[in-house]
């Protein structure tokens, strides 16, 4: 039995350090680690007690397969590496030869988030190939990362650890328990020196039962609340006139949006009490430091950029920057010396390579105007029957008999199951890579902890095969998985004290500091938009999005109640949804008031409907969840249901105010039982 350094690759801004125990080249713990020493040592008990049987059980894929039954129906028969790239290349240049290379699309996602695994030699494949370009951010984290990049530039803010130093701490939309685990305990240390902890979320999540204000207000609306917040400070005189002077772009513009809601304005539009909200105005006015950490949550709506880019503008407004525990708990992704260009090699595409919406492509796949159509598909690191927003569209259009469809995943996944051919990967725990996360300041690189299990292979060495099947002769195709990541990140960044990225240890992290000390915004790191300042009115956004300032748009069906789909404590999005720990059909919330008027009782089974599908689950009556609205938790797989249908299927397919991003809370629905 030995114990192995490793670090967790899943879609969390945490990247926890792992430590792992292997017996006879199998893992048989999983525990935390002290490497990293924001996660230090906690991990959640959804890795801890899952990664095993996702590694070694029954669902591991162990051999290349060729389908031979029905597409969706999962019968697959056992081939070769040989014969599975002589099928793909076969089937993909005739698609090439009859329609171009952009009939050929990559649909893929953050299943792993290490550097290699999500993105590194499988770009340069399909660059070289002259495959359609896929954007891949739309479809989560996109729409606050450009409301970001519009009012920040690629800056970061302030580590987690620096809510720490904290007075007013606020989390909107943001599930630290489940979604962000290690600012929890940071939170509470505040709380227990005097801070003020507040919740913005439509449901009572659980660090809200600790919380001094918990503000449960009607999805969709952040924006005019952020508003009200921002009119409010102006009446108390609670601006940094100096500090807008100086570093702030677009001010009058921004508040003249911002002065049409009063506070009796957002009470009623956000439906929350009046008195909350002057009483969060009066707190992120006399209380300093004072720090918010916004989730992705809130941005998954038509008014989700604005929303997100009101309450980037409060700390800029109040001048709440510049200090230890101020400011914004973003951005931590900006904080690294990538270099994505070296890695990826976009400079590899053909000109004029068209760009598609991860979110459209459902759509695109079933629309017979597309020219060129799409004709092939390469899906990996993704689930997207499960993911993506109308899921009865994607089922429709994985379903189409003319599209060759190539699966690359660890476990066989309800995707996989309308494959033409489904390649092995390996887990994270058997290859080497780079880990950079999105919330939090610390560089990690981990290295293999057992063998590949069985026939599986690497993200890299599968596109490495593929490229050479393809006759991609250059040397960048057969560039090992260290030359990988010291392409992958700077190597003359003083803060890897001169060691190749390929080479840093792997029993600590590395810290991103500035200059040795933590990033702080407007202390010792700077916007980089344009302008050099924080900026309300964004040329970037407008643009690129015609979004120069946040609007709201009210949005309104015949379907009268909101159902909202936030992340499990079981599983990773869809990851660990196929184990038995996550086979549970999650629940429906709903609000007691809402249950009353259906003549509902708690534990039945209920169907939620809308004019996309039907999905059929258990009602949990309960006043976590505000009235109005409901709420299940995302990434079940179809084994959890009776009539294949999930969540995500009821799901609308339009885009947000910025990014195209996708609009997961803007699900409208009505529920009976069955």
């Amino acid at each position: 039995m030995s114990e192995h350094a490793s670090v967790c690759p899943l879609d969390c801004p945490d990247t926890c350090s792992l430590t792992v125990t292997v017996e006879h080249a199998k893992i048989v713990k999983i525990r935390g680690s002290r490497a990293n020493p924001y996660t230090a040592g906690v991990i959640c008990t959804k890795v801890a007690g899952s990664y095993p049987e996702w590694v070694h059980g029954p669902g591991r894929l162990q051999t290349p397969l060729r389908r031979i039954g029905a597409k969706g129906e999962g019968r697959f028969a056992p081939v070769s590496w040989e014969e599975a790239l002589d099928v793909i290349h076969e089937r993909v240049t005739s698609v090439i030869a009859a329609h171009g290379p952009q009939a050929v699309l990559p649909l893929n996602y953050a299943g792993p988030h290490g550097v290699l695994a999500y993105a590194s030699m499988d770009l340069r494949f399909f660059h070289k190939l002259g495959a359609s370009l896929l954007d891949r951010s739309p479809l989560c984290g996109g729409i606050r990362t450009q409301a970001w990049l519009g009012t920040f530039g690629t800056t970061p803010g302030i580590a987690p650890e620096q809510v720490r130093h904290s007075k007013l701490a606020i989390a909107w939309g943001n599930n630290v328990t489940w979604s962000n685990l290690h600012l929890t305990p940071i939170l509470n240390a505040a709380r227990r020196d005097g801070a003020k902890i507040v919740v913005v979320d439509p449901k009572r999540i659980k660090i809200a039962e600790q919380a001094d204000m918990h503000v449960a207000l009607k999805p969709g609306t952040d924006v005019v609340l952020a508003w009200a917040l921002a009119a409010e400070l102006e009446r108390r005189g609670a601006f940094d006139r100096a500090f807008i002077e100086r570093h702030v772009a677009g001010f009058e513009e921004f508040m003249a949006g911002a002065r049409r809601y009063s506070v009796a304005d957002a009470a009623r539009i956000c439906q929350v009490p009046e008195a909350q909200i002057r009483q969060l105005a009066e707190w992120y006015h006399t209380l300093s430091p004072a720090s918010i950490s916004v989730g992705n949550g809130l941005g998954r709506n038509q008014n989700g950029g604005s929303g997100i880019r009101a309450i980037f503008a409060l700390p800029a407004l109040a001048g709440k920057f510049g200090v230890a525990g101020g400011g914004l708990v973003n951005g931590a992704g900006f904080v690294f010396p990538k270099t994505p260009a070296k890695l990826q090699r976009p400079d590899l595409l053909p000109s004029g390579t068209r760009t598609l919406n991860i979110v459209d492509v459902g759509a695109h796949l079933l629309d017979p105007t597309l020219s060129p159509p799409i004709k092939a598909l390469f899906v990996y690191n993704h689930n997207p029957l499960v993911v993506h927003p109308d899921q009865n569209r994607m089922r429709r259009a994985l379903s189409r008999e003319d599209l060759f469809i190539v699966g690359c995943d660890v476990v066989m996944t309800d995707s996989l199951a309308y494959a033409d051919v489904v390649l092995p990967a390996s887990s994270h725990f058997e290859y080497d890579d780079l880990y950079a996360a999105y919330g939090q300041h610390w560089l990690q690189r981990a290295e293999p902890v057992i063998p590949s299990q069985h026939q599986s292979l690497p993200n890299t060495e599968i596109f490495r095969r593929l490229a050479a099947r393809f006759g991609f002769t250059d040397p960048i195709f057969r560039a090992s998985d260290a030359q990988l990541m010291d392409d992958a990140m700077d190597g003359a960044d003083p803060r890897l004290g001169g060691v190749a990225p390929s080479r840093l240890p792997t029993d600590r992290a590395t810290a991103m500091t500035v200059g040795g000390e933590p990033a702080i915004l407007f202390k010792n790191v700077f916007p980089k938009t344009a302008s050099g300042k924080v900026e309300l009115a964004s040329e970037y956004l407008e643009k690129k999005y015609g979004s120069r300032l946040p609007t709201y748009r009210a949005y309104e069906t015949r379907f009268p109640l909101i159902l909202i789909t936030p992340a499990s404590d079981e599983r990773i999005t869809s990851t660990f949804g196929g184990l038995k720990a996550g086979n549970v059909t999650p629940p429906l919330d709903m609000h007691p008031d809402d249950a009353r008027a259906r003549g509902l009782a708690d534990g039945v089974r209920v169907r939620v409907w809308n004019e996309l599908g039907e999905v059929h689950l258990p009602l949990r009556i309960t006043d976590e969840i505000r009235p109005g609205v409901l709420c299940s938790l995302k990434g079940a797989w179809m084994k959890t249901t009776d009539n294949g249908q999930t969540v995500s299927a009821l799901a609308p397919g339009h885009h947000a105010d910025i990014c195209g991003g996708a609009c997961y809370n803007d699900c409208r629905v009505e529920v009976a039982a069955l």
